[in-house]
Parts: C-alpha cells; sequence; structure tokens
C-alpha cells in the first residue's frame, strides 16, 4: 500500500508519481502508457488550455449544488469512474474498491468488462454500477453476455465501439507486458523490487481468492492471469457493425450507451437506433493515435443530438475546472480512469475516497469562482476558445 499519507495528495496527479514507485514497471506502463507516439495522450490533458473562463461577478453563490441527474438517477457530482481493464492487478480487488467508494460518494462506476473479479460480486456490493462490454463476434455470445449484466443487476450496459482492431500499443512491447502473464524471471523479479505490490495485491488475491481469471469478457469465464503461452482471444471485433448495436438494443431494455463516439454521424445513427446516451472518448488515447481530443468535438454533437440523448465524456480529465469546461460545451458527465486506477493503487478505498473528496472540493470552489451555483448553469457565455 502506500507508504505515506494521503493527506500529502492534493490533486489527482499526485497519485499518478505515488503509483509510478508502488507498481512494478511494466504495470504502470501498461496503465499510463497509450499507443504509438502518446499523441493523443497529450492532446487529451492540453485541450483543455485552449478554452479560457469568463467568470461572472456580484453573484450570489451561496447555494453550490454539485449533483446531476443521469437517467432518472440523481448523482452528487457530474464526474464518475471510467472503466479500466485488470483493475484488480493494479489494487487488491481493486474492482470492488472502485465500486464501493463511488456508491459510498454517490457518483456513477464502470466495471470493465476485462476484469478479474466477476460482475456478480461488484453489483451485489454496488447497485448502482454501470456495466462495459466489449461485444464477442457471435451474435448469441453477445446476447448471452447482455443477459449474464441484466442478471447481475448492472443499472446500464455501455458498449465500447472503437476497439474493431487491437491497436500498436509499443509500450507494452518495449515493457514486455501482456496478459495473461506469463510465470518467469521477470514477473519474480518485479515481485522483488515492489514487495508492497506483490504481497499486497498479487499474493494476497492468490492466497484469499485464488488465481484470478478474466471473469466477464463473456458469458462464461475466460483465461487465468498468469498461464504460459496462453493468449487473451481479441478477434472479431472487426466485425462489430450497426446490425449487432441494434441486436442489443433488441435484448437490452435499460439504458443504453456507447463509449468511442467522436463524430457527429455516429451519434446521430447512435440516436435513430434508440440508443440512450454516447461517451465521448478517444478511449483515452489508447486505440488511434492522433485521434482527435472529445472536448474538440464535444458541442458540434451536442448540439446534432440536442437534449434526447445523454451526452458524456472522458479523455484527460484531471481537474474541477476540465469537466465544468466539459459542462458549459454541452456534456452532462465526464468520466475518469487513470487517476482513479492510480488511487486504488496506493490507498485503496481510503485513496479512491480521496479522490472522489478531492475533485468535489475544486468543484465547490470552481462553481463559485465562476459565479454560478450548479453546473447547469454553465454555457458558452462562461467560456472562450483561445
Amino acid at each position: 500500500m502506500f507508504d505515506g499519507n494521503l493527506s500529502k495528495i492534493f490533486c489527482l496527479d499526485d497519485f499518478e508519481e505515488a503509483a509510478r514507485r508502488h507498481l512494478p514497471k511494466p504495470l504502470f506502463g501498461y496503465v499510463s502508457g497509450a499507443t504509438e507516439t502518446n499523441l493523443s495522450l497529450r492532446n487529451n490533458q492540453t485541450s483543455f488550455q485552449q478554452w479560457s473562463w469568463v467568470p461572472h461577478v456580484l453573484r450570489d453563490v451561496s447555494k453550490r449544488d454539485t449533483s446531476i441527474k443521469l437517467f432518472g438517477q440523481t448523482f452528487s457530482a457530474p464526474f464518475g469512474i471510467a472503466p479500466m481493464g485488470i483493475s484488480a492487478l493494479t489494487a487488491y480487488r481493486g474492482d470492488l474498491q472502485l465500486a464501493n467508494a463511488a456508491k459510498d460518494h454517490n457518483i456513477p462506476m464502470i466495471m470493465s468488462s476485462s476484469s478479474l473479479i466477476p460482475m456478480e460480486e461488484v453489483s451485489a456490493q454496488s447497485d448502482q454500477a454501470w456495466f462495459q462490454a466489449y461485444l464477442p463476434k457471435e451474435e448469441t455470445d453477445a446476447v448471452a453476455l447482455t443477459h449474464r449484466v441484466n442478471q447481475a443487476g448492472f443499472k446500464a450496459i455501455i458498449v465500447t465501439v472503437d476497439s474493431a482492431v487491437v491497436p500498436n500499443r509499443e509500450n507494452n512491447l518495449r515493457n514486455r507486458f501482456k496478459t495473461p502473464l506469463e510465470p518467469d524471471w521477470r514477473l519474480l523479479w518485479d515481485g522483488v523490487t515492489h514487495p508492497r505490490w506483490a504481497v499486497g495485491t498479487l499474493l494476497r488475491t492468490i492466497v484469499k481468492q485464488g488465481m484470478p481469471h478474466f471473469e466477464n469478457v463473456n458469458a462464461q469465464r475466460g483465461a487465468a492471469l498468469i498461464a504460459k503461452h496462453v493468449n487473451r482471444d481479441f478477434s472479431g471485433r472487426e466485425h462489430l457493425d450497426w446490425e449487432m448495436i441494434t441486436t442489443i438494443r433488441r435484448n437490452w431494455e435499460k439504458p443504453l450507451i456507447l463509449k468511442g463516439i467522436l463524430n457527429v454521424e455516429d451519434a446521430l445513427t447512435a440516436k435513430k437506433l434508440g440508443i440512450d446516451g454516447i461517451i465521448i472518448s478517444n478511449h483515452g488515447g489508447r486505440q488511434l493515435d492522433g485521434a482527435i481530443s472529445p472536448i474538440h468535438v464535444l458541442e458540434r454533437i451536442k448540439n446534432a443530438v440536442g437534449g434526447s440523448m445523454v451526452v458524456m465524456i472522458d479523455s484527460g480529465f484531471r481537474r474541477g475546472t476540465d469537466i465544468l469546461k466539459a459542462m458549459a460545451l454541452g456534456a452532462d458527465c465526464a468520466f475518469i480512469g487513470r487517476p482513479f486506477n492510480y488511487a486504488a493503487a496506493i490507498g485503496g478505498y481510503d485513496g479512491v475516497a480521496h479522490a472522489i473528496q478531492l475533485l468535489k472540493s475544486e468543484l465547490h470552489t470552481d462553481l463559485g469562482l465562476l459565479g454560478v451555483n450548479t453546473p447547469q448553469e454553465l454555457n458558452k457565455k462562461y467560456i472562450e476558445q483561445i
């Protein structure tokens, strides 16, 4: 766990350096890295600097309230925890730490299908969680996965649509990171040189829960986390098309959300098919290097779909001002990934809760300085592109 004090963590960026020291290099590189030149990763964060605030003064801001409503449910803040694969490898029972902290602080949390804890365990402890799916190739398998998610009790399903093929993640190759992990001298050395992670996360998991498996990619259990000469099967996603989305729509009555939309045409197609919401996303820069930053297409997509769909966004968010800039441009909610992964890695539940509180505090301050009481009051009058 964290060898310091969470009181020394003042913002989300502070979690990253602490996690860099705590996690083995290949694992930290997997979480922190992106694809090829990391261009989209860098642009995602710097894109917020291209917008400046135009605050309004002499307004009564004594009744500030950060809450929002999504799909009929009220949340305490306009941000949530994005889906992150193998979170239980960076933090002990990571998905549960994330889900429980999100539930206790009443923010949305999306569980990844590339997780190592059965979805049923997470939904049993957090009845407001959503589930993210990479749809299997065969329609029958995709529908079976959808039925399993429904039976588990998830409030919404998010279908990731920007992962047709495996991206070129050179950082994983350089760090010799792959899943499943291969039992070799490198894995042993990582454990020796990072004893807190090795004992507190990996060995603790194996001793208490047994060998982790990829539990939720399909309706059945997947491959073991540590296995020699075994490769995860990513094939078939290139066949995903709008017809498959229509099939899922027919078999899923709760909110259906598409994650990975970056253009107006796709957003309007989703609207036509009765999709309830979209997450404008370039996958945190982890898919197509050079893909446009979501904040740059947010306004035009929101204007195109109007109020008929819930429009959410992710990729690059780190500060309360980032979230509020997205709200001013039309977003209903922003999702954040890596910082919450780091927070869970170094501090478990307490780390995630601290990260949530830091962002809430920033939002409460930022609203007052902008001259508004709620995020919903923000619009283009409060922001200027430079």
